[in-house]
């Protein structure tokens, strides 16, 4: 005797129960949309958990095939690849509701994530491939890979393959890859807002620029160069001029075209990786 057929079996006992004696209605199932990751894209390999209230028999855990189906009782292969949870709940709860089940409540989770993932590398203490959860954010993506080093820069950045609308080809020429330019530490401090990854993202975390500082400042050394550092900040970062120390005829020896050379800077001038700052000493 078939599967199919004892289930269909125990589905019209059950009608028959519901006509001796009216059952109450069921509340409505919680939604996918309730859950934390609605918009995630189902791929080959998850493992859904299908809950259908009233109907153990059809409760379980289902893996996605490398085809994108599913296998349901009663309702056979289900292609559900590249569908949200939402989508692939109302697509089973109207299926069972055409001939099957009255007035089906179902709830679609992912059990286990494995068609998704982003990479993580460069100046991170555990550079990785990570298996995408709904709503991955960077901050997450960069916890997972036990967050960025000292030594990191504070500009990472995000290549994204461009996404290509069935039957339009990239243009002759065109970028495939688009890279995103991120400032973590603005998103730690909340400055900015965190950003969602796709799958196949790849994170790159470089190595902070540096620059160094001597002369009349309080502690001279090589310093971590953050984006847009003005002189003046950097000479904050040295702990100041000295009781000696003077803000005029500042001098910074810099790399241009492969080649040191002395270049005078004020203190609203922008501080480039690479540059050696040199603070005078006053005349007076």
């Amino acid at each position: 005797m078939s599967v199919r057929f004892l289930v269909l079996i125990a589905l019209t006992a059950a009608g028959a129960q519901t006509q001796q004696q009216p059952l109450a209605t069921a509340p409505p199932a919680p939604t996918a949309s309730s859950t934390a990751q609605p918009n995630y894209q189902i791929g080959p390999q998850d493992e859904l958990k299908v809950t259908v209230f009233d109907a153990e028999g059809l409760t379980g855990v289902y893996r996605v095939g490398d085809d994108g189906f599913i296998s349901f009782p009663l309702l056979g292969r289900i292609p559900v690849g590249g569908t949200t949870l939402t989508e692939t709940q109302e697509k089973l709860r109207a299926m069972l509701k055409n001939g099957y089940i009255r007035d089906p409540q179902v709830r679609v989770d992912v059990q286990e994530y494995r068609s998704q993932s982003v990479f993580v590398s460069g100046e991170v203490r555990s550079p990785a491939e990570i298996r995408m959860t709904g709503g991955m954010t960077l901050l997450k993506a960069l916890a997972q890979a036990g967050s960025p080093l000292s030594s990191a820069s504070s500009e990472l950045t995000i290549a994204r393959q461009r996404k290509v609308t069935s039957g339009v080809s990239i243009a002759p020429g065109a970028e495939s890859t688009e890279v995103i330019k991120v400032n973590w530490r603005d998103l730690q401090t909340g400055r900015a807002t965190d950003v969602t990854l796709q799958d196949g993202d790849v994170v790159f975390v470089p190595k902070a620029q540096t620059f160094f500082i001597q002369g009349m400042v309080r502690n001279g050394g090589s310093y971590v160069l953050e984006p847009g550092t003005t002189v003046e900040q950097a000479i904050a970062l040295a702990g100041g001029l000295t009781e000696r120390g003077t803000n005029r005829g500042i001098k910074a020896t810099r790399l241009i075209k492969g080649k040191p050379v002395e270049i005078s800077l004020s203190l609203s001038d922008k501080v480039d990786a690479g540059d050696v700052i040199t603070i005078k000493q006053r005349l007076f």
